[in-house]
């Protein structure tokens, strides 16, 4: 059974629901032993936005990267902009060597320094709940790059 770290923006009412969604399949499925989501630890005993919060934030998700099998990134662009932090736990993923498995809900394409490392692509939250995180099956992107 697999540990997942779970990259994603929560910025908006649609984020966080389409993160719910993601989370509630890896929650459903066999293979995964355990997820972290970092929306799940906020820190709140720490000031937000603090440069006390921020470090402990960044060395809390780094930990968790490291820690993590593989990574499920939600690429939930807003036009053609992909959230800063959650392209960073991926770049980071793929320096580790980490499956990276992206996760797409929205019509459009996916910048290249995404579509190519990434290890498989999932369009359905569904599919996240018995996708197999041991045996990690690949799959290319199939839609736009840009």
């Amino acid at each position: 059974m697999a540990q997942i770290y779970l990259a994603g923006p929560f910025f908006s009412d649609e984020q966080i629901a389409r993160l719910e969604r993601v989370e509630a399949a890896l929650t459903q499925n066999p293979t995964v032993e355990d997820f972290y989501s970092p929306f799940r630890h906020p820190l709140e005993d720490l000031e937000f936005g603090s440069k006390e919060w921020a470090s402990a934030i960044f060395a809390e998700d780094r930990h968790e990267l490291h820690t993590a099998k593989a990574v499920v990134g939600i690429v939930d662009y807003v036009e053609d902009h992909v959230d800063p932090g959650t392209a960073w736990e991926l770049g980071y993923a793929g320096m580790q060597e980490k499956p990276v498995i992206v996760f797409k809900e929205k019509d459009g394409g996916i910048n290249l320094m995404i579509s190519v490392p990434g290890h498989a692509f999932i369009r359905q939250a569904e599919d996240l709940a018995t996708y197999d995180f041991n045996q990690l099956p690949k799959s290319e992107w199939d839609g736009p790059v840009f």
